[in-house]
């Protein structure tokens, strides 16, 4: 299939692929929980960081944001269907809050860089708020306009309504507290502040 194809041109079954693609993520969470979604560079960090904060009572890493149905970690790499790579964090807001997982965002990735993050370079890696509900927009705004008077360069986070997620490759989930390729597990304890070693 050319990339137009897959892409959602040529066909009315494409185009209702890609449709979905750029659909809102109308998957509930349980009763009780809450869903965000945040990009940040290499989903992998993000995900330990978000696994350690207390009240996040699961995490998965994705692709969101892109218009491509079902797509692959390649297809994702390629650049060409617009997808960031995004954790979908979900918590439970009677122990901990909205705001508490803005913080864990800045704090773990350098929001100025244009679609990069360290070595790490591509439109996947673009810094990210993905909002669920008025009041996660109303706070990620306000969040970011804080976050704004202390650092030096404008910050580049895009703030977007919550688009359809594609739950990456299973080896990617909790990459780095499985251990990665070299089996180093890495804690995912509550409140941990080992610093977080990313690793192919």
């Amino acid at each position: 299939m050319n990339i137009l194809g897959k892409l959602g041109f040529g066909s009315p079954k494409a185009a209702t692929a890609q449709a979905e693609a750029t659909g809102p993520d109308d998957h509930p969470p349980p009763a009780g929980q809450q869903f965000a979604q945040f990009g940040a560079g290499c989903f992998w960090g993000v995900e330990l960081a978000f696994q350690r904060a207390p009240g996040v009572t699961k995490t998965e890493v994705g692709y969101s944001q892109g218009t491509l149905h079902n797509p692959s970690y390649n297809d994702v790499c390629s650049g060409m269907s617009g997808h960031a790579e995004v954790v979908r964090v979900q918590y439970d807001p009677q122990e901990c809050t909205y705001e508490s997982l803005l913080d864990v965002f800045w704090g773990r990735h350098d929001p100025t860089t244009i679609n990069r993050q360290g070595n790490d370079v591509g439109t996947q890696y673009r810094s990210g708020i993905y909002f669920y509900t008025p009041e996660q927009e109303k706070a990620a705004l306000e969040s970011l306009e804080q976050h704004q008077k202390v650092v030096n360069k404008k910050i580049v986070t895009e703030i977007l309504p919550a688009k359809k997620f594609y739950r990456a490759e299973d080896y990617h989930q909790q990459y780095l507290a499985k251990g990665g390729r070299y089996g180093d597990k890495q804690s995912t304890a509550k409140g941990c502040n080992d610093p977080i070693r990313c690793y192919g």
